[in-house]
């Protein structure tokens, strides 16, 4: 086990993904993003998925020198086309006129298409939260899901995500969850690692309860709720499908593999200037609902932000053979 600086994890992926066909812009932004995760103790959204993405640059299901087109519509709404590129760059183009549109406007939406995986989702509604703004975000993901009491998948993963700022340039709280019970990542990274999954997280290609992570990427996962789950990804399906003219999960190219081509899927962010909508309440009324959150109780995203501090302070844990690999894929950068 190796302990490297956020900095150095940031520079190593991105001359990977440089190094297999990644423009500069678009290296730069998902590194950083992979960096970040890493950082905030989220390492199946980190590291784990640089070989993927290494590998789909390469095959063409991600294009590497594509170049993100932003409009705006209406003087509220930010629109852009990641043109099959990577979806963190996309976002970072569409970011600051977004953040500009809801300071003016009180309210503002950030539509993005023919998109890719955004690593997590968190990440950039927190950068919103920092603006100030109550950041809210939706992310579609190739289907994994079956309809409550089907076998046959028909929407995604698709998480959603809440960051609120707290007033000072950061986030009081962010809240980045899936509609199935666990995010699929967790279960490829079980899988990778040959171990096994709890009950509950999946179903295999029966429709039955499995513990066996290879199978259960074959079947389809459980979502969280019941078939409540099943509610909350219709909803991130229409805001990250339908209102930004992405493909739905049931037609968009798996996020692993080779197969399929770009997956053209799509985010949606809406960013809320609380005192435009509050009369000036806001501080005082969040301060009352968090406020409830404490001893053993914990806003969502502590875990992160403990981590975050810990390996700010102390240097990220990397796996000596994730480190072999990175440098493998940066062709073993100084």
């Amino acid at each position: 086990m190796m302990r490297l600086t956020q900095a150095r994890i940031e520079t190593l992926a991105c001359t990977a993904l440089m190094r297999h066909g990644a423009s500069q812009q678009q290296a730069r932004a998902l590194a950083a993003g992979i960096a970040a995760a890493e950082r905030d103790g989220l390492k199946s959204h980190g590291l784990m998925y640089l070989p993927t993405y290494c590998e789909h640059l390469a095959c063409g299901k991600v294009l590497g020198l594509a170049e993100p087109r932003l409009t705006q519509p209406a003087p509220a709404v930010v629109a852009v086309d990641a043109g099959n590129g990577f979806a963190h760059s996309a976002i970072a183009t569409g970011l600051p006129p977004l953040i500009e549109a809801a300071r003016s406007q009180g309210v503002a939406a950030l539509a993005i298409r023919n998109s890719y995986n955004c690593g997590a989702l968190g990440y950039h509604t927190e950068r919103i939260a920092r603006a100030g703004l109550v950041g809210l975000g939706f992310t579609n993901a190739p289907a994994s899901i079956a309809p409550w009491g089907g076998r046959k998948a028909a929407v995604g993963t698709n998480p959603w995500s809440l960051a609120v700022p707290d007033g000072h340039g950061g986030a009081r709280f962010v809240i980045d969850q899936s509609a199935s019970v666990v995010a699929k990542s967790e279960i490829i990274k079980r899988a990778r690692a040959g171990e096994p999954i709890p009950p509950g997280w999946a179903f295999d290609q029966s429709g039955e309860t499995t513990t066996d992570a290879s199978e259960a990427l074959k079947g389809t996962m459980a979502p969280a709720g019941g078939y409540k789950g099943v509610g909350s990804a219709l909803l991130v399906e229409i805001f990250a499908a339908c209102l930004t003219g992405a493909n739905p999960g049931l037609v968009a190219s798996p996020f692993s593999g080779t197969a399929g081509g770009p997956p053209g899927t799509g985010q949606f962010f809406l960013a809320i200037a609380p005192g435009a909508t509050s009369g000036g309440a806001f501080a005082g009324t969040l301060d009352t609902v968090a406020g409830c959150f404490v001893g053993d109780t914990r806003l969502p995203g502590t875990r992160r932000f403990a981590a975050r501090e810990r390996n700010t302070s102390e240097g990220i844990e990397v796996a000596t053979e994730t480190l072999v690999n990175l440098e493998t894929l940066a062709g073993n950068a100084a």
